[in-house]
């Protein structure tokens, strides 16, 4: 296993970020898939998220601190119509009082379509988090 927390393969799901409580929850799905994060570089990441007829290509980077951060651009074709995300996350610090095997490695942010395509305007923000699934 590497020694960057954020490599490895990631359970993706995102969310709209609708404040009125009375949305059904089914409603609020803004995406899900698999995200795979791979060292491309000291301070560079490469991959891919993708999902059931979508994938984009990761490139981006993280940040040492208290979270740590990453931040990554996702691009790719999907259905010969182009696709552009950003994200931002930080890695959630385990807490000191869980029991062992409670506490699963996370990572929570934010997601914005870059670029207008069929599913919606440029500028929609959600919210996303993402469980690890296998470190690489």
């Amino acid at each position: 296993m590497t020694s960057n927390p954020f490599v490895g393969i990631w359970a993706y799901r995102s969310l709209l970020n609708d404040p009125d409580l009375a949305t059904d929850f089914d409603k609020l799905e803004f995406g899900r898939g698999t995200l795979t994060i791979e060292q491309a570089g000291p301070a560079q990441l490469g991959g891919s998220i993708g999902g059931p007829g979508w994938s984009l290509t990761l490139r981006g980077s993280f940040g040492f601190g208290s979270p740590m951060q990453v931040r990554f651009q996702g691009k790719g074709d999907v259905d010969g119509v182009p696709w552009v995300y950003d994200y931002i996350a930080w890695l959630v610090p385990d807490w000191p009082a869980s029991a062992k095997g409670q506490q699963v490695d996370a990572l929570v942010g934010s997601v914005t379509r870059t670029i207008f395509h069929g599913s919606g305007p440029a500028g929609e923000v959600a919210s996303f988090y993402a469980v690890r699934q296998a470190a690489e």
